[in-house]
């Protein structure tokens, strides 16, 4: 099982629904939800997306580093 509590605490801290982080990346609520418990593996791209957007690090949002500034 994969665990990926930034990915709720970003949406959240930002007043975003489930389902509005899934249509930013074209997948379902549910998968997205996935996502977020750890019932399912991140893909890279759209890691790599929520990064940009939430403007973080990918190693944030993987919890590698609690420095959540991206290196330029």
């Amino acid at each position: 099982m994969y665990h990926y509590q930034r990915l709720r605490d970003l949406r959240e801290d930002n007043d975003l629904k489930q389902k509005e982080v899934a249509g930013l990346l074209k997948i379902d609520q549910r998968v997205y939800s996935n996502y977020e418990i750890g019932k399912r593996e991140i893909p890279v791209h759209l890691l790599i997306k929520l990064a940009k957007h939430y403007n973080v690090s990918t190693d944030y949002l993987l919890g590698l580093t609690d420095n959540p500034k991206r290196n330029k």
